[in-house]
């Protein structure tokens, strides 16, 4: 196997073959969320994703040699805004939102990151950046606002692919009287009273949102590193605006090699999105699906292509878990992964083709030996699957049952007495009621017996 790895690139709009900056370490930086408000399913996707991404570093270049952060945004417009409609205080919000993420990722059943900076906790690393590029006149005083000025940075739009004029007439551009040019974003902001602030050389106030990404990728993964990540969404103006910050703060020639984003998630073709009004949160799954079924469908299409999201899609990632179940195997043996099956992860994190070779595991497990349902739990184990115990699975299936086994065993009497009667239409109606509620019931050598499907 060519165990070179691939990566969709964004800048440049192609896939590359994947060279570190140093060989035996790797750096990725990765967009987190902005605790506001509980996480929707469209943040679930790059969670899972980098978490894969996180793996297939680790696989090729070892544990210690992969440093991953993913920051936390606890001070921001939406935030205060948010504070201000609910009427709890900011720390507090802040601080719930925070913990819900977490027990969300623990569902998603995605490994802690190398470091999760606040933006709180490096403000003052942000006055430092601020300072620097208005020292290297990229950034000016306004009304104690200071901007950046975007038309000086020559290389902006590049990521996007698109020049100036048309990134300005395709987005929302914040209208200012403060500034010298519409396009120029802002690094620092004075605070209103009823605000949070911090001391600067410009007065009371917070930084722009853009510039944090920018300085806590500094402090842990240097000036330039090697994987950016994030959503879609992302790329204007947020990563352009990171990009054109961190080259001129740090005079470099690059802020990131591999600019890596996943596509959106869609209902009925629409971006799922709080303005449309049709956004699933993550809690929203968790009283009727385990953690592993959302995390297998948000790996059913590749990462860089939209996912519509449906019914059908988590039913049948339900019953492809529960069958994958059958073959479970604690993996007490120190079996390997062939090459050929990592093989669709390495290229640019091809999780179809990864699942279909779980597919086939799957069915050589199924009638084989002991040691090919340990290889087939641990390749499913690397995605992050079939993690829990068999029992645990099974407990959580009975634990969602909306009838007692008393119940049960009742309706199963019923049907064989309309069997005997030879009402077959009432037997029919019975099974299929069980069905319904997740019962599936088996005819042999006279026996009926029943389980959870």
């Amino acid at each position: 196997m060519n165990k070179d790895i691939y990566l969709s690139n964004s800048l440049g709009g192609k896939k590359e073959k994947f060279v570190p900056i140093k060989e035996d370490k790797v750096g990725m930086y990765v967009c987190g969320p902005t605790v506001y408000d509980d996480p929707h399913i469209g943040n679930a996707r790059p969670l899972v994703i980098f978490d894969l991404l996180f793996k297939v570093l680790k696989c090729k270049y070892g544990n210690k040699a992969v440093t991953y952060v993913r920051n936390i945004t606890d001070i921001d417009d939406k935030i205060i805004k948010s504070s201000k409609e609910k009427k709890i205080p900011i720390s507090d919000l802040t601080k719930s939102i925070t913990k819900n993420f977490h027990t969300d990722c623990e569902y998603l059943i995605c490994e802690v990151p190398s470091y999760e900076p606040r933006a709180t906790e490096n403000i003052k690393l942000m006055i430092e950046m601020i300072n620097d590029l208005i020292k290297n006149d990229f950034a000016y005083e306004s009304e104690k606002h200071i901007y950046f000025k975007v038309k000086k940075f020559k290389d902006y739009g590049k990521l996007s692919n698109k020049n100036l004029e048309d990134l300005i007439a395709g987005s929302r551009i914040e209208v200012s009287e403060n500034k010298k040019n519409p396009e120029d974003f802002v690094l620092w902001k004075p605070s209103k009273d009823d605000e949070p602030f911090w001391e600067s050389p410009w007065g009371k106030g917070r930084p722009g949102w853009h510039l944090e990404c920018s300085v806590m990728s500094k402090k842990y993964l240097g000036d330039t590193f090697d994987i950016h990540g994030g959503g879609r969404d992302l790329i204007f103006p947020h990563h352009e605006n990171e990009i054109a910050q961190s080259i001129c703060a740090n005079k470099t020639k690059n802020f990131a090699n591999y600019w890596v984003h996943n596509g959106f998630i869609t209902m009925s073709k629409e971006k799922m999105a709080k303005s449309q009004g049709n956004v699933l949160k993550i809690s929203d799954f968790k009283n009727n699906y385990n953690g592993q079924v959302l995390r297998l469908a948000l790996m059913s299409a590749h990462y860089t292509q939209p996912l519509d999201w449906n019914d059908k899609l988590m039913n049948e990632c339900y019953k492809t878990i529960n069958k994958w179940y059958d073959c479970y195997s604690p993996t007490n043996k120190k079996i390997l992964i062939k090459d050929e099956d990592l093989q669709p992860l390495y290229d640019d994190l091809n999780t179809p083709g990864y699942l279909a070779n779980l597919h086939k595991l799957y069915e050589k497990a199924k009638e084989g030996s002991l040691d090919d349902k340990e290889l087939f739990t641990i390749a499913c184990n690397f995605i992050g699957l079939l993690r829990q115990p068999k029992d645990e699975w099974d407990k959580f299936k009975k634990e969602k049952l909306t009838l007692s086994e008393k119940e049960i065993s009742e309706k199963i009497n019923e049907r064989n007495k309309a069997r005997e009667d030879k009402n077959y239409k009432l037997a029919d109606k019975i099974r299929d009621e069980l069905l319904d509620k997740g019962i599936l019931i088996e005819d042999k050598d006279g026996k009926t017996t029943w389980k959870i499907k």
